[in-house]
């Protein structure tokens, strides 16, 4: 599906510098992509998001940097996932400091990339957070597979019990850490969406994720993904 042709998706663009939230609405646009509010930081995202409540009105991913003043990218997501917002996030930042990364993710964080993305890159990542998927920029998993591996568990995590995965499993759960969405894994691997929906259910379940990014983080950690 071209980019013309895919659905609009609204955004809020979450950034303590305003030339920079009027940069990033320019580019969104130019990919086709609706901004639908802004914010300065993490305390007047939480309250937009409260304002903006109806379904036709409500951004459907927070692109969102971690470093501000006062409530930054991470108090966000904390308060985020304490009120139950079920919103993708996608951190847009131009630090890359893996301890950063991993917070971003164990706080809720769908995605990652630094702007130093194209345009299509950009449009490409909010349209796979709102399909559902997860995405981090090429440029740092590795480093971040490196970091999950030898930083210590967090709170509540040690000890748990992980149920081995089956050969399928690994296979879409590789693609979801890939971020793919669940429609595109299930044309990569010819299964019917609501298969691929039971097996990424039933890997939740195995590893005691709570979403999918954790399922990814957890199955790096226990070296499920190889």
């Amino acid at each position: 599906m071209s980019q013309e042709q895919q659905p609009t998706v609204r955004v809020m663009v979450v950034d303590d510098q305003t030339l920079v939230r009027h940069g990033i609405r320019t580019l969104l646009e130019l990919g086709g992509i609706t901004v639908a509010a802004e914010a300065g930081d993490g305390a007047e995202a939480l309250e937009v998001l409260k304002q903006l409540s109806e379904p036709e009105t409500r951004p459907e991913v927070v692109l969102l940097d971690l470093r501000m003043p006062r409530y930054d990218g991470l108090w966000f997501l904390k308060q985020a996932q304490e009120a139950e917002i079920e919103i993708p996030v996608l951190v847009l930042t131009t630090f890359d400091d893996d301890t950063l990364v991993l917070d971003a993710l164990r706080a809720g964080a769908r995605g990652y990339l630094l702007k130093d993305v194209t345009v299509e890159q950009l449009a490409e990542a909010v349209h796979a957070l709102a399909a559902g998927g997860t995405l981090i920029a090429p440029s740092i998993t590795d480093r971040l597979v490196r970091a999950i591996k030898t930083a210590p568990p967090p709170a509540g995590a040690a000890g748990a019990a992980v149920e081995p995965l089956s050969e399928r499993e690994t296979e879409v759960l590789r693609l979801v850490a890939e971020g793919y969405s669940n429609r595109q894994i299930a044309e990569l691997v010819h299964l019917a969406e609501g298969t691929v929906k039971n097996h990424i259910s039933t890997i939740l379940v195995k590893l005691g994720a709570r979403d999918r990014t954790n399922a990814v983080l957890r199955a790096i950690r226990e070296g499920m993904l190889g």
